[in-house]
Parts: C-alpha cells; sequence; structure tokens
C-alpha cells in the first residue's frame, strides 16, 4: 500500500535521536533553533520523516 501523496510518517524526538545517533537534547536543539521542523501535539514534538531526510541530505558532505 503506497502512501498517500505528501503524508509523511510522524517520528518522535527518540526515534530521530536514535536515527541520527545522537542524544535527544540534540534534536532538542535543532528544533528549537528551527534546523529541523517539528509539529507539537500535546506536550510532546514530532517531526516529519520526510523533513528529517531533507536535513540529514543537507548535511552530508564527502569526506576525503
Amino acid at each position: 500500500m503506497a502512501k498517500p501523496e505528501g503524508r509523511d510518517k510522524l517520528m518522535t524526538v527518540a526515534e530521530v535521536a536514535a536515527l541520527m545517533r545522537v542524544s535527544t537534547m540534540t534534536v532538542y536543539r535543532l528544533i528549537k533553533a528551527r534546523d529541523l521542523p517539528a509539529v507539537r501535539i500535546g506536550k510532546s514534538y514530532r517531526l516529519r520523516e520526510g523533513d528529517v531526510d531533507s536535513y540529514l541530505a543537507s548535511r552530508y558532505t564527502q569526506a576525503g
């Protein structure tokens, strides 16, 4: 089953931190700095998978 257009999976801060291999505080700092777009739902944040992928792709550098 394909995803509807424009609908990404929502990820928790902990899931994003695990994916990026950083602490949850680092993810919160990126959200606060507006480097990583997030949606606040109740008392917690959710991040779209596509936004996380875009952030990582924009920070990619070729070594060597």
